[in-house]
């Protein structure tokens, strides 16, 4: 049987493949942004090819397909989603607008309002009224909701989204839209605000449900297609969706929460670093994943990664649980230019897969980091994607002369060594600020490096972070679809519970834990994984009193005696709040805000089979090459996959494999891991 992980990224198209107890295969095909589902079709097809088998016997035969995309992504930051009709609580139709009542950059003074996903005509107020403790003080009028349903059919929404105040508390009102909805409009795409996120901060909640609504038709007609695609080929095995948690769900949990997928892609590659720090013995890391288009940075503290509930894609807020990965405009593809004011500048604009850098020849003129690597002989030009798409050095050389060395008065390496440094120093940045934003030192992590890109800049980005460990694993040019294999069926369940914890209901909590527990368990019991495979985790976003902020934190074993229960929560808090601002107060209240279950049904992992360490040998040289390190300097270039376990190369050198390099410095060492890829030394 095949186990395969896909991953749509924006420029290539990534495969894992394991067949039966053989170890991991890895493919990439070019992107195709116009419609995902062919450059995947081609890449399945090039697979069932790599293994002389039938395009329908490989799907027949996979018991495992998980699909990572960035369809639902594009849909939000393209525009393109589905004309939404919003219902609300008649009198705050403009909220949507409004949004929290601050700019995101309140400095900016130039900073233009965001245009709002469903403009003021289609949003409409419909006379209900549900107070913050629950009680009904208006009663639904359906005469209200019927005329609102009926404008917004006359003007041809694709979807609607249901947003009341405090539905969270009590969503009997919201429940009735649903079914009136149903019974008129069966065929239309709705998200009720308390099925998508039932939990309070008004904005969060109706940002994040008009967002479901917006990319959900979208995003679930390329899942049924896909879907059918499959089917009619055979595919024995459901289609498994990789979610921005971390966790894969079915289509139809995936259609259900859309906005649960806008970091589907990068979440893979995320959840593939936890999983290889633990195969490696490393326990705190930072994930660098760097493609074609962009970088995405994860950091996993205590083996487990970082997760937050408040993410802005596009300026709108997602406030559904999500790996915390931050993405910079700074990919293989990122387009450097110099400024009107002389300033060299990179991304965040990227060339993508077409026409793609100026090196791949397909009309391109723009340089990009690629086209600089490229100069700087970083790249063999015969040998990239395995010698199907070779590199025109040529015109590499010709974009960088005329974009960037001409207007800065350089020299043809020194400007493309300056875009080099540049693009390290960015992605170097990124990092320094989100890991201290969030009360770690990034000089104690190590690095996991993965992404067709981020072999060449990898050693200078910790170079400059003073990190002294890396990891390349063998599988890191395809990692985020190596991810989505290492990940697990997971469902997070939420609801809002505003309460001091001194003055708070035990019994209440108990029994609103045991109910989302059970409601994430039906799930995975729907999907066969039964209870000795499901793990549960409770967690609770809580602050000091008089604070806008929450800071999440585990729950105690909630079936202790009360008094120790709440003493172990308090100090669970106190000691989250100094880790991530260096001082707490413990003489403050504390309010509980929103309680949280976590239900993983764990599956069995992609085996890395560990190789024996006394084999070490030497690698394969291929061959010996010019490459700017500060002046031109011959350096070898090995084999990368040559390495046997326990084998060293110390730099300058580059390793080389047929979807990545690796280049190390003066002083830099490899060494195979053991699992097929290498541990860099960081001089």
């Amino acid at each position: 049987m095949y186990k395969i992980g896909i991953d749509v990224g924006g420029t290539f198209t990534d495969f894992v493949v394991v067949k039966d107890d053989e170890g991991p295969r890895f493919f990439k095909t070019p992107s195709t942004p116009h419609d995902p589902s062919v450059g995947l079709m081609s890449g399945l097809q090039d697979v069932a090819d790599a293994y002389d088998v039938s395009l329908e016997d490989l799907l027949r035969l996979s018991d495992r397909l998980i699909h990572g995309t960035t369809v639902a992504t594009n849909t939000l930051v393209e525009r393109k989603g589905a004309k939404v009709g919003l219902l609300t609580t008649e009198g705050f139709r403009d909220l949507l607008e409004m949004r929290e009542g601050l700019k995101e950059d309140r400095y900016n003074l130039h900073m233009k309002p965001f245009e709002p996903l469903v403009p003021r005509y289609l949003r409409t107020g419909v006379s209900e009224r549900v107070l913050q403790n629950g009680e009904i003080y208006t009663e639904l009028d359906e005469e209200s909701l019927d005329e609102a349903l009926d404008y917004l059919k006359e003007q041809g929404v694709e979807a609607l989204a249901v947003c009341f105040l405090f539905s969270f508390t009590n969503p009997a009102h919201e429940r009735l839209v649903g079914e009136r909805i149903r019974e008129r409009f069966p065929d239309v795409y709705t998200s009720l605000s308390h099925e998508v996120i039932p939990q309070i901060k008004e904005f969060d909640r109706l940002s994040t449900t008009v967002i479901n609504s917006y990319v959900g038709p979208v995003f679930g007609g390329y899942l049924r297609r896909l879907q059918e695609r499959f089917g009619s080929l055979g595919s024995s095995d459901e289609l498994l969706i990789m979610q921005s948690n971390g966790g894969v769900a079915s289509i139809d949990e995936s259609i259900r929460l859309a906005a649960g997928a806008i970091l589907s892609g990068p979440a893979g590659g995320a959840t593939g670093a936890a999983h290889y720090g633990s195969l490696v013995g490393e326990s705190d890391l930072i994930g660098l994943d760097m493609g074609g288009t962009s970088t995405d940075i994860s950091i996993v503290q205590d083996g487990e990664l970082r997760t937050t509930s408040e993410k802005s894609e596009d300026g709108w807020k997602i406030a559904v649980p999500m790996i915390d990965i931050n993405t910079l405009g700074a990919g293989g593809g990122s387009i450097a230019r110099v400024d009107s004011g002389g300033i060299l500048q990179i991304g965040p604009d990227s060339a993508g897969a077409d026409p793609g850098p100026a090196c791949y020849g397909k009309g391109g003129n723009d340089a990009t980091v690629t086209d600089a690597n490229l100069v700087l002989g970083y790249l063999t030009p015969e040998n990239f994607l395995g010698g199907r798409e070779p590199l025109d050095a040529g015109l590499a050389s010709e974009s960088l002369q005329g974009r960037v060395a001409e207007p800065l008065g350089l020299s043809l390496e020194e400007a493309a060594s300056g875009v080099h440094k540049l693009v390290s120093t960015n992605i170097a940045e990124g990092i320094r600020l989100m890991s201290v934003q969030r009360g770690v030192d990034p000089s104690n992590f190590a690095i996991v490096a993965y992404g067709g890109a981020a072999g060449l800049q990898v050693t200078e980005v910790a170079r400059q972070l003073g990190v002294v460990r890396a990891y390349v694993p063998s599988a890191g040019p395809v990692f985020s679809a190596y991810g989505m294999l290492a990940s697990d069926p997971q469902y997070d369940l939420s609801l809002s519970y505003p309460a001091s914890l001194d003055r708070l209901d035990l019994n209440s909590v108990r029994e609103i834990l045991g109910d989302l527990t059970s409601r994430g368990k039906d799930r995975l019991h729907a999907q066969g994984i039964t209870d000795d495979r499901i793990e549960v985790t409770n967690t609770a976003d809580m602050r000091y009193l008089d604070q806008i902020y929450e800071v999440n934190v585990p729950i105690p074993e909630v079936e202790q005696d009360d008094d120790a229960l709440l003493e172990k929560w308090a100090s669970n808090f106190h000691e989250r709040y100094r880790e991530l601002y260096s001082y707490s107060q413990s003489d403050q209240e504390i309010r509980l805000a929103t309680l949280r279950v976590r239900v993983i049904g764990r599956l069995p992992k992609v085996v890395l089979n560990r190789r024996d360490e006394t084999s070490a040998g030497e690698p394969r040289l291929k061959d010996k090459r010019r490459v700017y390190l500060g002046r031109w300097r011959d350096v070898p270039i090995f084999d990368l996959e040559s390495l046997s376990a326990g084998t060293e190369v110390k730099g300058p050198a580059l390793l080389e494999s047929d979807y990545t390099a690796v280049l190390l410095s003066e002083g830099d060492t490899a060494r195979s891991d053991g699992y097929g890829g290498i541990e860099l030394t960081i001089s």
